[in-house]
């Protein structure tokens, strides 16, 4: 019997129900589950405070998480595949899943080991995917597959619908607005990912280095985002910086700080972002070639494609 680790941190219940969906066909196939749900100290909350939510920046920013409680596996377990599932927080990982990928207990688990990672968000998990594969690859494993559920309502709304959630706990319909987060849809048609993955260990594939989840429509990349995403990373860094500077996690000397940065998020929310694809559109001749490479980076190594989508639905 094939043994596989899932990892995850999830604070709505969002990423919780696509893990259940996607690891029912694992369990179903009689391969060993084993869940780690990270949980770290203190924890954080949820709904979000207004003010411990925007505290958490600058450390997500940086990769300097909080610790985790110690994980329940005995020192001697072992697995054949591991399943990191993750959110997205400030364009970086959340940091559970940071704190865990820097842990002495992830170098063991995961060393030589297949992984596959799984993200749920709004729509902005380019630049926290490369992040998390540098962790991966510096805590000893092979990442081979990557899947990401992303909210599919207009952007606009998402900017009303996910703050919404994330400080009152509510994601129904509102004003109109369509429900927010990942839809149902979606988070059941994660089982097909399941599905794949039985196959695949029942042949061995988790022993090569290839993708297993190809051709079942992992990913869907936005190029115009990767732009708008790498220049706010640059932006978030100076201010993760900033804010630091200002005083400890916790500590109200960062609030100043703190607002000088939400008035920023702000105005570029409203003004830049905008801005920067109606400029990217008008210029999509001329970044038509960096535009590709970077969909064709972002879609490794699961892909886009949907060849297989019918025979694991």
């Amino acid at each position: 019997m094939k043994n596989v680790l899932v990892v995850s941190y999830s604070q709505s219940g969002q990423l919780a129900g696509i893990v259940a969906a996607l690891t029912r066909p694992l369990r179903e196939a009689g391969v060993g589950i084993h869940h780690e749900v990270l949980l770290p100290v203190p924890d954080f909350p949820f709904p979000w405070p207004f003010f411990a939510f925007f505290d958490v920046f600058p450390e997500s920013v940086r990769l300097d998480p909080r610790p985790n409680q110690p994980l329940s596996l005995a020192p001697e377990a072992a697995f054949d595949l591991v399943i990191l599932a993750w959110p997205v927080w400030f364009l970086s990982p959340a940091q559970p899943i940071v704190a865990f990928l820097q842990s002495a207990e992830a170098r063991r688990l995961l060393a030589g080991k297949p992984v596959v990672s799984v993200v749920a968000c709004r729509n902005m998990w380019l630049v926290a995917f490369d992040a998390l594969k540098a962790l991966v690859a510096d805590a000893g494993g092979r990442l081979v597959d990557h899947v990401a559920f992303t909210d599919q309502a207009p952007a606009l709304a998402t900017f009303l619908t996910t703050p919404r959630w994330m400080f009152t706990g509510r994601r129904d319909r509102f004003l109109g607005l369509p429900p927010a987060g990942v839809d149902a849809r979606q988070t059941e048609g994660a089982a097909r990912f399941g599905i794949a993955l039985a196959e695949a260990l029942a042949h061995d594939e988790e022993k090569r280095d290839q993708p297993m989840l190809r051709g079942l429509c992992a990913v869907k990349v936005s190029p115009h985002l990767a732009l708008s995403e790498r220049a706010g990373r640059r932006a978030f860094r100076v201010w993760s910086g900033f804010v630091r500077c200002c005083g400890r996690p916790g500590q109200w000397r960062r609030v100043p700080a703190l607002m000088l940065f939400l008035v920023y998020l702000v105005v570029m929310i409203l003004t830049v972002v905008p801005l920067n694809l109606v400029l990217q559109r008008l210029a999509a001749p001329l970044l038509a070639r960096r535009l590709a490479a970077l969909v064709r980076h972002y879609e490794q190594p699961s892909g886009a494609d949907d060849a297989r989508m019918t025979a694991h639905e």
